[in-house]
């Protein structure tokens, strides 16, 4: 299997991952009545998981196998 095929298969892991993660259930047990540093808990549920998932499409993007 080339590189360029599992890469592939690594991004559409990623985007399966995303989309499990932005779903109504997962979303759901974050929109509770609270606040993490001042900000409510379902905002930084949403922004943190996006970051991650940035930074894990970034590494899958860079690395040299």
């Amino acid at each position: 299997m080339s590189d360029f095929a599992s890469r592939g298969q690594r991004f559409v892991a990623l985007c399966m991952l995303g989309l499990l993660l932005f779903n109504y259930p997962i979303l759901a047990l974050f929109n509770v009545p609270g606040t993490v540093f001042g900000v409510p808990v379902l905002y930084a549920y949403i922004f943190v998981v996006w970051a991650v998932l940035i930074a894990l499409m970034a590494f899958v993007a860079e690395s040299d196998r």
